[in-house]
């Protein structure tokens, strides 16, 4: 047990500092007070960090003054002095921090046993306790260093060649779907948190759904947490997507022999891909954290991006206020994007006043509890339909027309393609603007204004099997994530 106390070093460390106090800045980085396992011995550091950030001196005189005798006893202060100085000090700081880790481990187990025991906590709490405790030491124990100027170039250097070797100069991230899209972003990148926001109606989810469909096409795996619609909706978007079949007829059943075809092997064609949803309904940021550590943890499950519908139906942690609440759900998205090192992409709604607005096109500030949605988002978008507001302009203006007796002819025509933008209001590295896009309104796609035919870059090319059943049992996928999804049988 004597590699969890490491009194001796953690004197040494302290002695090393009063002979030489510069090499606190070193330290500083790595260890933290509490990492000490003599309580004492982490009073003396506290004081040297604080003196440290004083600009005073760090030498006995100094330290006496500002220490309680209760807390830290003479003998202490002899010991320390009295210890030889030791010269790589940063090994022996690694040390100290090693064992601070294993007694927080000893720690956790104790805890372990007492939720799941003492407190009779149901187990998926318990796991989400432990999976929560272990995320916090284990980032308490990661270890960051500065980079010099020569690693950052070199980095830098290799990143171009490899973009480069790609062949392909404007797609650097993962696929939004969209061509023109692409080129503006150059995809939704690692580490990136991206907003996409609409005021309801205006086909966010679709946009999303046809990003996610895109990206398990080329091979990635996308986990998509619907808070709001049932594993089983958002399958029937995908089909009416993927085979061109309206919606209403997926929804209903109502498909002839060769669309039954079509339905058959595009469920043949999506049990292959990684596509996981949680409909679960309700998720804070540590539920969601804990989950996407599962399954992105697994390298088959090759994940290259995390979908959330939608982000003020997240809950948080504690009892806090909602703008605390948002605030602590954005920053924590953002971290876990850099953390898993893959996109994130967060459905928002939009406040209502913009709709008192001659000009609706959404701005930043119109979404909800902005301030630090805004700040944390490395993206912005904003799904932007204007058919949607002409048409319930002309649908008040015919109800009050009516009221008063008279006769109004609608002069909205209710056109199956509409023109969608895509506004780009908040980009860190890139240019903001506006992509138009066709939005088949029967599908619920949105397809390039270029495609042909209004054909769809997701799409696949079926051929007809006349003998096709209907398909009654479909097997998803579910390795590595049975806990978590439920997604009924079609």
């Amino acid at each position: 047990m004597d590699n969890i106390y490491a009194l001796n070093i953690e004197r040494a460390v302290l002695s090393s500092i009063l002979f030489n106090p510069e090499i606190i800045e070193d330290l500083l980085g790595l260890i933290k007070p509490n990492d000490f396992y003599l309580p004492a011995h982490k009073k003396v550091f506290e004081v040297m960090e604080r003196l440290n950030s004083d600009d005073l001196p760090i030498d006995e005189e100094f330290i006496r003054k500002r220490v309680d005798q209760k807390e830290v006893d003479d003998s202490i202060l002899v010991e320390i002095l009295s210890a030889n100085a030791i010269t790589n000090t940063l090994a022996y700081a690694k040390e100290i921090k090693d064992a601070s880790v294993k007694r927080e481990l000893i720690k956790l187990a104790t805890q372990i046993k007492k939720v799941t025991i003492e407190e009779e906590l149901p187990a998926t709490e318990a796991v989400d306790y432990v999976q929560n405790a272990l995320y916090k030491i284990t980032t308490d124990s990661a270890n960051s260093e500065l980079k010099d100027m020569y690693t950052i170039t070199t980095d830098t250097l290799l990143h171009m060649e490899k973009m480069k070797a790609q062949g392909n100069a404007y797609l650097i991230g993962e696929t939004t779907g969209f061509d023109e899209l692409d080129r503006k972003t150059t995809g939704f990148n690692k580490g990136d948190l991206v907003i996409i926001a609409a005021r309801p109606a205006m086909g966010k989810t679709s946009f999303v759904l046809n990003t996610a469909l895109q990206n398990v096409e080329n091979g990635n795996g996308v986990i998509f947490f619907s808070l709001e619609m049932p594993a089983e909706q958002l399958m029937m978007r995908l089909l009416s997507a993927k085979t061109r079949i309206p919606l209403q007829n997926v929804r209903k059943g109502d498909l002839d022999d060769k669309e039954w075809s079509k339905v058959t092997t595009a469920f043949e064609d999506l049990n292959t891909k990684k596509l996981f949803v949680d409909d679960s309904g309700s998720v804070n940021i540590n539920q969601l954290r804990a989950r996407v550590r599962k399954i992105a943890g697994n390298p088959t499950n090759n994940i290259k991006m995390v979908v959330i519908d939608y982000l003020q139906l997240m809950q948080g942690t504690g009892n806090k206020a909602r703008h605390e609440e948002v605030s602590e759900i954005s920053r924590g998205l953002k971290l876990l994007a850099r953390e898993m090192d893959l996109p994130i992409l967060a459905l928002s709604q939009l406040n209502r006043g913009l709709e008192a607005r001659p000009d609706k096109r959404p701005m930043l500030s119109d979404i909800r509890e902005s301030g630090s949605i805004e700040q944390d988002a490395d993206i912005i978008m904003f799904v932007y339909r204007d058919d949607v507001y002409k048409e319930r302009d002309e649908a008040r203006k015919e109800k009050e027309s009516k009221d008063k007796g008279e006769d109004y002819k609608s002069a909205f025509i209710d056109k199956p393609i509409e023109e969608a933008e895509i506004i780009i209001g908040k980009q860190r590295n890139g240019p903001t603007g506006t992509v138009k896009l066709d939005f088949h309104k029967e599908l619920t796609k949105f397809v390039d204004k270029d495609a042909p035919h209004g054909a769809a870059p997701v799409m696949t090319t079926f051929e007809s099997v006349s003998d096709a059943q209907i398909p009654t049992n479909i097997d998803i996928p579910m390795e590595d994530f049975d806990t978590v999804i439920d997604i009924p049988d079609i």
